[in-house]
């Protein structure tokens, strides 16, 4: 039986919080482009452009929404999430869980072969969650996806028993996401933490070959079985080739496609993707996401942002509507709570609440003892209003200039905002007093998400990544039964009072719900999402 020390587990939780930080959202499919007309062709390569180069091609321990973009070519899950977030088998077949919640018993599939030769068996399934819980390998992101992982039993060469100290009642969703995906046991045991540069998985593509920061090469497994979630065709992928490209600026990005040099390139811009859409010279593929949205989440630790007043007051200001219409051209969706519309337990009742109103919130900070000086900046007891904003030094998604907008719109109440951006801006949310709001997003597919987020044992400085700071016993309480409860209306309730508290007490101000889209070049056909919004190529070809 394999139980990690606190101490271990401290170690883990660091590190999925700096993984954390560096995640995008998750998304729901919907495929805006497809001509669906064409007859597929074998053979060809797809050159795909990245924005950013993948972390690492291990899915437990990559951090990064880009690294699955290019690991679900490679890697299978044993189960998958279908459009309605119903489970269905993958690598499993079936599979039954005790009255308890604590024991899953999976049976497995008998014709899965990696691409090292190797077979896919309940001894590799094992090893993998038992890989996954092992602290040498270093896999935050997954471990935190069943860190009340006991152990695994092999019942026989295709049924395996996976024990839990706890009722596990997001087992089966979490089964589902790609950092659960099972590795070839030879090929991790061969490369051991190697196995983010030498990936092995039985997925319908194979690792050829990485030049770091520049492009990964993939080629057709030939002895792929069976029909991939999500696919039109049963068998082997139609390409020869995958071909990743990474090309961080986005002019030279959208140049490469609409000049035949890739075949296609991800996160168009907002500016490129309306004349894209006009002019027709190229298709667009676009899904919806799921997770958490981006957002400010405001640190209620030090003064005045403890007062419920004040946060309200930076509610009222902040013109969300502007922010989204300006920055994004309508090709972008306002968020309304900490979690998406697709995600179990949205509370559609969030919507179109919150309105601005300036002159609420001068009073409110009047109230609290704030007055204007001079310069029109709000003082007291001789110390100016300054809000201090973190981020990233990326602009990624335009984030940056979202702190520019705040910055002037926050100075109509009488507020100053500090922008801080750095490589190194979560090693600062390990100290409270250093920063009083932050923006992120998560990956997601369960609103468990927001355990990690909000609840106050995963405090930064303790590994965790509560951004926000809280210290709140009944948000507490609703996020640990909500991680227990197996009913899901039930869920769906604690949920809703999680959101309405978050929001009522403007811990978290929500901004925008991240558009994953691909602009290709027209002779692309097949190209479809997962219902995490990953694209998936198994069924594309190149019609020509």
């Amino acid at each position: 039986m394999m139980r990690l020390t606190r101490l271990r587990k401290s170690i883990l939780f660091y590190m999925l919080g700096v993984l954390l930080l560096l995640t995008a959202c998750q998304q729901s499919n919907e495929n805006t482009s497809a001509s669906g007309d064409a007859v597929p062709k074998e053979g060809g390569e797809l050159v795909y452009g990245l924005a950013t180069p993948p972390d690492s091609l291990d899915p437990h321990t990559s951090g990064m929404a880009v690294s699955t973009r290019v690991n679900n070519s490679i890697y299978e899950k044993l189960v998958y999430q279908t459009e309605d977030n119903k489970i269905e088998p993958w690598l499993a077949t079936s599979w039954e869980v005790s009255d308890d919640q604590k024991t899953f018993t999976f049976k497995l599939r008998d014709d899965v072969t990696f691409h090292d030769g190797s077979k896919f068996n309940a001894e590799v399934v094992k090893y993998n969650f038992d890989r996954i819980v092992n602290p040498e390998t270093k896999a935050a992101s997954a471990y935190a996806l069943i860190e009340n992982y006991e152990s695994s039993e092999v019942v026989d060469d295709y049924t395996v028993k996976i024990h839990f100290s706890e009722p596990a009642a997001t087992f089966l969703s979490n089964l589902s996401q790609p950092k659960l995906a099972i590795v070839s046991k030879e090929g991790a045991e061969k490369y051991g933490l190697s196995l983010a540069t030498n990936p092995v998985g039985s997925g319908p593509f194979k690792f050829v070959s990485q030049d770091e920061n520049n492009e990964i090469v993939l080629e057709k497994y030939d002895d792929y079985t069976g029909k991939a979630p999500f696919a039109e065709h049963e068998g082997k992928a139609y390409l020869d080739k995958l071909i990743y490209k990474i090309i961080p600026e986005e002019a030279t990005r959208i140049g490469s496609v609409q000049s035949n040099q890739l075949n296609a390139v991800e996160t168009v811009p907002p500016q490129d993707l309306k004349s894209i859409k006009a002019n027709g010279n190229l298709k667009i593929f676009e899904t919806e996401t799921a997770g958490m949205p981006y957002g400010l989440f405001i640190n209620p630790e030090n003064a005045p942002w403890n007062e419920l007043d004040a946060r309200i007051a930076l509610q009222e200001t902040i013109d969300v509507d502007n922010i989204v219409n300006t920055l994004y051209l309508g090709t972008y969706q306002r968020a309304w709570s900490v979690i998406t519309p697709t995600i179990l337990g949205y509370d559609k009742s969030l919507e179109n609440t919150g309105k601005v109103d300036v002159e609420d919130a001068n009073k409110r900070l009047e109230n609290l003892g704030w007055k204007k000086n001079s310069e029109d900046v709000r003082e007291k007891d001789g110390k100016e209003l300054v809000l201090r904003l973190i981020d990233s030094n990326v602009n990624r998604e335009k984030r940056h200039d979202i702190a520019t907008i705040i910055q002037q719109q926050v100075k109509e109440i009488g507020v100053k905002l500090e922008i801080t951006t750095s490589a190194e801006y979560y090693n600062i949310t390990k100290n409270g007093n250093d920063y009083d709001v932050i923006g992120n997003s998560r990956v997601a597919g369960d609103p468990d998400v927001l355990r990690l987020f909000f609840h106050s044992d995963n405090l930064p400085e303790n590994g965790g990544s509560s951004l926000a700071r809280l210290h709140d016993d009944e948000i507490d309480q609703w996020l640990e039964e909500g991680e227990l409860e197996t009913d899901t209306d039930k869920r769906v309730e604690l949920y809703k009072q999680v959101q309405q508290k978050l929001i009522g007490q403007g811990y978290f101000i929500p901004i925008y719900v991240f558009p994953y889209t691909v602009a290709t070049s027209n002779d692309v056909e097949g190209l479809t999402f997962d219902s995490q919004g990953y694209p998936l190529f198994n069924d594309v070809f190149i019609n020509k």
